[in-house]
């Protein structure tokens, strides 16, 4: 039995075998439905089961196979369901809306709202709904009654929409804007009254930027966040304290755990039913669910006596979630939370035993152990979500996370106490005063814009992560044959993206359009020129050039009826020049604005056709650049406004 079990190459948890179906039925009825599936989507699916089957024998195969697919069906069912009930949404129109605010985005100037239990024209529909408004003190628990214009989400564009996937996961089916609100009555929903409640103490005594920061780390919504502090949270590599995480929650859990131990083997309990609560007051998001599911079953196992398996609770909380919350499969939380708690599960130990050979001090090697396991994993996923990974990451978590559960813990105790006795708040609201202004004051002075970015992983990140896979002591290689597997793949990862991204002959252009805005990069060995078009905005110029692109573009060309404000964007790009047709005044004194219907960039030749139209000519081929219009001129390649993203090569 004992030799069996060392050939054997991966244990046949039932779990985590579950759990693996459900999340492959969801994931190739969404390649599916919503377009995108390649050949190289099978390769890791079957590359585990190729690992899973050794030792071969039918009672394995069968077991695997059943398994695999009859949950991968409950997968397939249940985002079918989910999807169905997304689509089915009311026609674009005027409606008089009613809704329960459940979130608050504060912008200059105005202000998203998130509505949940939803009313049109009387009636009641489905799903959550984003509206425009302008800047108001709406708070959650608020319920508004207001006249809107109202879109619905169509979850067509999820293959390649990074905005679509995020209302996607939260069942946010309709988008518009409003007007005319009135405040009908408060929620009776005790966790949505009690987050409004701890977003009125903290504004009521700290300033705006530190409440906002307190309330983002206490519940999660950093949408009220000045956006230059996000981005260098995000930039930093420590956003993941402002969504409330497996972090948070096992602090709070660890917390009462520690208190309750007059209670011995049951103290799991108490703890669990706070960090239940907590999760609840924060929206019951999928990585507080997680994190609760997961410490239930720890907790629960070791009050029996017995040994965790620390991928066992993993897999036990993806079941219910991927089943009951299948849309959360796109949302970008939910991957970096399962992916963290993976990336321990599969380097933690191998990790923490490697730095005690090398007799690092025990704090310093967990740490360090724990901080690589997960960046290991989440490497990909941090790439696909965002388009960079901070290079500051590890140094600011290490300064951070020893810091975090005084932070954490001190400000929720105090927002509590200042909630349960009024008259106190003020003393009481002193230490997170202080706390959060050293906090903004801290961030506000740090430079952390160096990140790695400029290119896409593409195929490469399956092969990746399929690497690292290979690398963990979870699968049972011979060590010789684990270092030839790990040095192939890191050869293949490295050709595959470097292909991916680099233009050696001819010429690359990547397209993307989306809702009015329109990009397109064109690059040869030695070019580099970037096509902007429609009501184009920074961040998302700056976004598409992170995923694609990390030189200094060679030009900015401008094509768009709003000349100025195109102009404007693309001078805060980091470009040589800006080209447009017309000559316009602009005012600009920093920035070379060139104007002409016929302009070269190297070897490119471009030629306004109009304003909105625009011919390249390259190595004897036509390209023509039209994203609002049917194409009226005869090209080799033809790039119009339907909405995705593409790659060409001439």
């Amino acid at each position: 039995m004992d030799g069996e079990r060392r050939k054997t190459r991966v244990n046949f948890r039932i779990l985590l075998f579950c759990a693996l179906g459900i999340a492959f039925g969801i994931f190739l009825y969404g390649k599916i439905r919503f377009g995108g599936l390649l050949p190289s989507d099978f390769l890791f699916p079957a590359l585990f089961a190729g690992f899973a089957l050794i030792p071969f024998s039918w009672k394995r195969l069968c077991a695997v196979l059943l398994t695999v697919l009859c949950f991968a069906g409950f997968g397939v069912l249940s985002i079918h369901l989910y999807t169905e009930r997304f689509d089915a949404t009311l026609p674009a129109g005027e409606y008089r809306l009613s809704g329960t605010v459940v979130s608050v985005s504060r912008h200059r100037g105005y202000s998203v709202i998130v509505l949940d239990d939803l009313a049109a024209d009387g009636g009641e529909i489905g799903g959550k709904c984003t509206i425009l408004l302008p800047d108001t003190s709406l708070r959650p628990a608020d319920i508004i009654l207001f006249d809107a214009e109202l879109e619905g989400v169509d979850p067509d564009k999820i293959s390649f929409d990074g905005y679509t996937q995020n209302l996607f996961s939260k069942d946010i089916r309709y988008k518009g804007t409003g007007g005319g609100i009135e405040l009908i009555r408060r929620s009776k929903d005790p966790f949505l009254r009690l987050n409004g409640a701890l977003f009125d103490c903290l504004h009521s005594h700290l300033e705006t930027d530190e409440a906002d920061v307190a309330y983002a780390l206490l519940t999660g919504n950093s949408g009220g966040m000045d956006e230059d502090l996000g981005d260098v949270a995000r930039r930093g590599g420590i956003a993941h304290i402002f969504a409330v995480s497996g972090l948070h929650i096992g602090i709070l859990y660890g917390a009462v755990y520690a208190v309750c131990g007059f209670l011995k083997k049951y103290r799991f309990l108490p703890a669990l039913g706070i960090a239940l609560l907590y999760a609840g007051v924060c929206g019951f998001t999928v990585s507080a669910l997680r994190a609760v599911l997961m410490c239930g079953a720890i907790g629960t196992v070791r009050a029996l006596g017995r040994k965790h398996d620390f991928l066992n609770a993993i897999s036990l909380a993806a079941i219910p979630i991927l089943l009951f919350l299948p849309g959360q499969w796109y949302s970008a939380g939910m991957k970096l939370s399962f992916g963290a708690c993976l990336g321990l599960a599969l380097f933690g130990g191998d990790l923490t035993r490697l730095f005690t050979r090398m007799r690092i001090p025990r704090i310093l090697r967990e740490y360090l152990a724990a901080n690589l396991a997960v960046q290991l994993f989440t490497f990909p996923i941090l790439m696909e979500a965002f388009g960079f990974v901070s290079v500051w990451g590890t140094l600011c978590n290490f300064f951070l996370i020893p810091l975090l559960p005084v932070l954490f813990l001190g400000t929720l105790a105090f927002s509590l106490l200042s909630l349960v006795i009024p008259p106190a708040a003020g003393i009481f609201m002193l230490f997170p005063e202080g706390m959060f202004s050293a906090f903004v004051y801290l961030i506000s002075l740090t430079d952390l814009s160096l990140v790695l970015s400029g290119f896409a992983l593409g195929t490469g990140g399956t092969l990746y992560l399929i690497g690292t896979v290979a690398l963990s002591s979870r699968f049972r290689l011979h060590p010789k044959s684990r270092g030839i597997a790990a040095s192939a793949l890191a050869v293949l990862f490295v050709l595959i993206v470097t292909f991916g991204n680099v233009v050696v002959s001819g010429a690359r252009i990547d397209v993307f359009s989306l809702d009015g805005e329109s990009l397109a990069l064109v690059r040869t060995g030695g070019e580099s020129v970037l096509v902007i078009d429609g009501d184009v905005d920074v961040r998302d110029c700056e976004d598409f050039l992170r995923r694609t692109f990390g030189g200094r573009l060679d030009a900015v060309v401008v094509l768009s009826e709003e000349e100025l404000a195109g102009i404007n964007v693309a001078c805060f790009l980091n470009t040589d020049t800006v080209r447009h047709r017309d000559e316009i005044e602009t005012g600009l004194q920093n920035t070379e604005v060139r104007f002409g219907e016929i302009f070269s960039v190297g070897a490119l030749s471009f030629r306004y056709e109009n304003r909105e139209k625009l011919t390249l000519l390259f190595d004897g081929r036509t390209v023509e650049f039209d994203f609002g219009h049917p194409p009226a001129l005869g090209a080799d390649l033809f790039i119009g406004g339907a909405d995705g993203k593409y790659r060409y090569y001439l």
